[in-house]
């Protein structure tokens, strides 16, 4: 948390906090365009790279080495990203995996 000395501040920080809460808000209502970004989508939304390889596995989509998806696989995509993946929800996905919680995705 960011310190303050007036009331002023304290306002302030909290007013960039309500932006950064609406532009996450705009970037996770936009719908994937690119299977890539619905395997972030996915991870953001169980947090588990695990749930993430058996949607994928799923949906029939194959890994970049052309096999099955593995957790690894998430992982490295997440990690390295890809150019079909908007810079902003993958900055939310590696937010994520810095402060994974083992009950699932917290904010």
């Amino acid at each position: 948390m960011k310190s303050y000395n007036t009331i002023e501040q304290r306002i302030d920080i909290l007013q960039s906090r309500i932006e950064t809460y609406k532009e996450e808000i705009a970037v996770l209502q936009a719908e994937p365009k690119s299977n890539n970004e619905r395997i972030i989508f996915k991870f953001i939304e169980t947090g588990s790279t695990g749930k993430t390889k058996d949607f994928v596995r799923e949906l029939g989509i194959k890994s970049p080495r052309d096999s099955l998806y593995s957790s690894g696989d998430v992982t490295k995509l997440v990690k390295d990203g890809a150019d079909d993946i908007t810079p902003a929800l993958l900055e939310i996905a590696r937010a994520l995996a810095s402060a994974r919680n083992k009950n699932g995705p917290s904010c």
